[in-house]
């Protein structure tokens, strides 16, 4: 058999082939895309571009989304603006009597008189309590009752008398405190009639302000 030489000049070149192959393939394996994120998870990478700034509307757009303040309207009336009286008429039924109760505006301005008033008995104009304050009756819906001056608002005071309540412990009252809707001062309505100082009997009911 005949043997065959193969050139060393070809092996060389041939070997210096192969590893520039192997080179070039190695080197492309590792380089990832700029911007990449890491497998697996939702971060950005180091390279990745900012995210942009949230848009901020123009002063051209319409701030409809926006609260809007409308006019104060009238104050609510108190006690130093008001005068007080009742008026009798109503009647009475079942060892009651029913009255309207009449808050008068007697300033200069219109005022705003809504809600229930707090009623009570009292010893004298500067006295305490006596017994327990008026309930609310709540038949009658609370209405806005402007008053301008010199007008009255109403609402139905009922009296049961004291004498029905044998443990009533019968107490003389000079009159009625009354305390305007969301008023801390009150007002003094003289009106000498009989207390229960036993503060679980409830002798007055008071309904919600209307238009006189």
């Amino acid at each position: 058999m005949t043997s065959q030489r193969i050139p060393q000049g070809f092996l060389i070149t041939t070997a210096v082939a192969a590893t520039a192959v192997l080179l070039t393939a190695c080197g492309s394996s590792q380089a990832q895309p700029q911007g990449s994120t890491a497998p697996g998870t939702d971060s950005p990478s180091a390279n990745s571009s900012p995210s942009a700034s949230p848009a901020v509307p123009s002063a051209s757009q319409s701030p409809a989304s926006l609260p809007t303040t409308g006019s104060a309207g009238p104050s609510r009336c108190k006690a130093a603006s008001l005068s007080a009286a009742t008026d009798a008429t109503g009647g009475g039924a079942a060892g009651s009597v029913y009255m309207s109760l009449t808050l008068t505006n007697n300033g200069t301005e219109p005022c705003l008189l809504k809600g229930f008033p707090g009623v009570s008995l009292t010893a004298d104009a500067n006295g305490e309590p006596i017994g327990a304050p008026a309930t609310r009756d709540e038949s009658t819906p609370v209405a806005d009752v402007l008053l301008a001056p010199g007008q009255g608002g109403k609402a139905v005071l009922r009296y049961t008398h004291a004498e029905n309540y044998p443990d009533c412990t019968l107490t003389p009252a000079a009159g009625y405190r009354v305390y305007p809707p969301e008023d801390t001062a009150s007002l003094f309505l003289p009106q000498p009639t009989q207390a229960c100082s036993n503060a679980a009997i409830e002798l007055l009911t008071i309904g919600a302000f209307q238009p006189a």
